[in-house]
């Protein structure tokens, strides 16, 4: 009885997949049960490159051999994570593996995943769809329950082809031309240009520009007219509570707004001073001595 291969984008939502459906066993980095085989890559294993046949060398890079436009692009396996793209390789060879179900997130990027990885592959089991917005169990065996048909990804599946190879077109013809324009008056002035990467870097030269021109405004403090709340202290822009102690004086307020009181905070001890000097202490009444008859 031959087993279907089912494909994940990352190896938790492989070990969260094994654990919905039941029955698996753990062998090295992939899952088995009776009825499937259970792996995933680590995000992109493969990204698409130059023909080796039809490519220029770096020190090469000039005007003359642009545009550089591939007669069809080639798969390069990404170097960190060419050890789990060997083992979905030998899984997908296996002779029981008579069917695939692509469980890579649910998007243009898991769709690409796994289409390039069937591609490298040279793949040709029929494919069904797991398409999943949640992933708690009961939605993750839902989901097996209405598996999707493949051709009905087909549209996603060019979409995220157009996309990456759009994007690589731009990417290398733009660097190769501004390292070539850079170069010119001798070296490899590398300069790299992408779709994504130039715009951005671009915004945020003209927001540092336009800080670094732009001049701080004047300062100045505010003053109020009315007379503050007994019990406090204003000053230019700050209230603060005070318990202490305080003396009210008469002062001119600015700007011709009259007459304003000030409380200010007395000195410790200077209430008690002021009475200490004002007043001399009282010599209690000598008595009268009776004379004698």
């Amino acid at each position: 009885m031959g087993k279907a291969l089912i494909i994940a984008e990352k190896p938790s939502v492989a070990a969260d997949i094994a654990r919905a459906l039941g029955g698996f066993t753990k062998k090295d980095d992939y899952f088995e049960s009776d009825a499937y085989v259970l792996s995933s890559a680590i995000g992109h294993l493969l990204e698409i490159g130059m023909p080796e046949e039809e490519e220029v060398k770096r020190g090469k890079w000039t005007f003359t051999h642009l545009p550089a436009i591939p007669s069809k692009f080639a798969l390069k396996p990404i170097e960190k994570t060419e050890a789990r793209l060997k083992l979905l390789n030998r899984l997908l060879k296996r002779k029981d593996v008579d069917a695939l179900v692509n469980a890579c997130d649910a998007g243009r990027e898991g769709e690409l995943i796994f289409r390039l990885i069937v591609q490298y592959a040279k793949a040709k089991q029929p494919i069904q769809r797991l398409w999943l917005q949640s992933m708690t169990p009961a939605a993750i065996r839902d989901g097996f329950a209405a598996l999707r048909p493949d051709k009905e990804l087909l549209p996603l599946a060019d979409a995220a082809r157009c996309r990456s190879e759009s994007d690589w077109l731009v990417g290398i013809n733009g660097t190769r031309a501004m390292t070539a324009f850079n170069s010119k008056s001798g070296g490899f002035q590398l300069t790299t240009v992408g779709r994504v990467q130039t715009p951005t870097l671009a915004i945020l030269v003209e927001r540092e520009t336009r800080s670094s021109a732009s001049s701080p405004g004047p300062t100045g403090k505010s003053m109020a007219c009315s007379a503050p709340r007994p019990g406090s202290i204003r000053g230019a822009g700050s209230t603060r509570s005070s318990r202490k102690p305080t003396t009210t004086t008469n002062i001119r307020a600015p700007n011709g707004c009259g007459t304003r009181r000030r409380r200010q905070r007395s000195r410790p001890g200077a209430r008690a001073s002021r009475g200490s000097s004002t007043k001399k202490p009282s010599r209690p009444p000598r008595s009268r001595r009776s004379s004698s008859t």
